[in-house]
């Protein structure tokens, strides 16, 4: 599936040529449900479209800046690849999209810039993770949450097993060995690692060296992937190589638990399961620790529900935790030159979301972002802040 980062979130943040849409719908990627997806996709580009018309725009400009999405509607490969859901962004020459481990409502809009509020979650550090399944054949990456869980493409970025890691080693430098292919009994079924050489304490020395190097790429790898991320990476592999990992990676939010099972023997659902029991009590902790800082600092003035302070001041580098509602939008304007904020009761035009930009400003300067459901959030507000000063 696709990888959404900071890196990715900067370049949707770009001024962009007008008009700018964002669409967002829930997909299914198993069983009959997933005919359903063509249908809820067409139906979102014909009020698209519409919208468009509305806004001023001719009929032939909305048809070409659709274009690229509408290409979708006959690809039935696309559809059978899907996660939880698709989020996708369209302007003139402009199209980005994003099958994302995400359970979206169902949300087309078309402003002057695009609209990323419910990318959030998976942007900031309320229940989103990594799972790295370590092997050594087929190391894979996952991003998930509570609820779902997609596989992210590594290929090209590392290498697909030790042997192609150490293709370019000397030959009398090598460490010669293979998998074996029977059960280990009492190991939870893992694979044992066969060595030949001239004493077992030698090679298997060696062997952890090369074993070490090999994550030292994935390790490379996953920091041009991840490396602006702040979500939490939880190693999931037999629990020899745990250790061996952890020497190797420079990734700052590993998770010192990690799975130790061989990732390749559970399913997928029970690998995010696993996960997230050792993720959970880390998010519940934290985001107390938020609210608990929120209401502490609220007294002295460090702390605001007022909308207006917040937009301002998450421009201003000020915001250091943020909550915000899922499924709400506040529309207005902010002028950075004037600090002014101004609120609408509807949409008008040239109006952004400003629990949007609020959310953006805040992730860009390394603030946290946590987007929350109603009941959730520390005040019935549709946004509150901690500030840095």
């Amino acid at each position: 599936m696709d990888l959404l980062n900071i890196d990715e979130l900067k370049e949707l943040l770009k001024k962009h040529q007008e008009p700018c849409i964002s669409i967002f719908m829930p997909t299914h990627h198993k069983g009959k449900e997933v005919e359903q997806n063509t249908i809820r996709f067409k139906n979102l580009l014909h009020g698209t479209a519409k919208s468009i018309i509305d806004q001023g725009f001719r009929s032939s400009e909305a048809k070409e800046i659709l274009e690229p999405a509408e290409r979708f509607l006959s690809d039935s490969y696309f559809w059978q690849h899907q996660s939880d859901g698709l989020a996708v962004f369209l302007a003139p020459q402009e199209f980005y999209y994003y099958r994302l481990p995400a359970q979206f409502e169902e949300l087309a809009l078309v402003s002057h810039h695009f609209h990323i509020k419910p990318l959030i979650p998976l942007l900031s550090t309320n229940g989103h993770f990594f799972i790295l399944a370590l092997n050594q054949r087929n190391p894979r990456l996952f991003q998930g949450s509570h609820f779902s869980m997609s596989e992210v493409e590594l290929k090209g970025l590392i290498p697909q097993s030790i042997e192609e890691a150490l293709k370019f080693d000397e030959p009398e430098k090598q460490t010669q060995y293979h998998t074996g292919t029977g059960d280990v009994k009492g190991g939870r079924g893992r694979r044992a690692a066969i060595f030949h050489g001239q004493g077992g304490d030698t090679d298997n020395t060696r062997h952890k060296k090369d074993i070490l190097r090999y994550f030292q790429m994935i390790d490379k790898g996953l920091r041009t992937l991840i490396g602006g991320e702040h979500s939490p990476l939880i190693a999931a592999g037999v629990e020899y190589l745990l250790p061996i990992y952890k020497e190797a990676n420079s990734y700052p939010f590993l998770v010192d638990e990690g799975i130790a099972e061989n990732p390749e023997e559970m399913s997928q659902d029970e690998l995010r399961k696993r996960a997230w029991a050792v993720i959970q009590p880390h998010v519940q902790k934290s985001q107390q620790e938020a609210f608990s800082q929120y209401r502490q600092l609220a007294h002295i003035g460090r702390a605001s529900h007022d909308l207006k302070e917040i937009v301002a001041s998450s421009y201003n580098d000020r915001v250091e935790i943020l909550f915000v509602t899922l499924g709400v939008q506040e529309w207005g304007t902010f002028d950075p030159e004037s600090n002014e904020v101004i609120l609408h009761r509807k949409m008008e035009h040239g109006d952004e979301e400003l629990l949007d930009l609020a959310a953006v400003q805040t992730l860009l300067h390394r603030g946290v972002v946590y987007a929350l459901n109603a009941e959730y959030m520390p005040d019935p507000y549709p946004a509150a802040a901690v500030f840095r000063y």
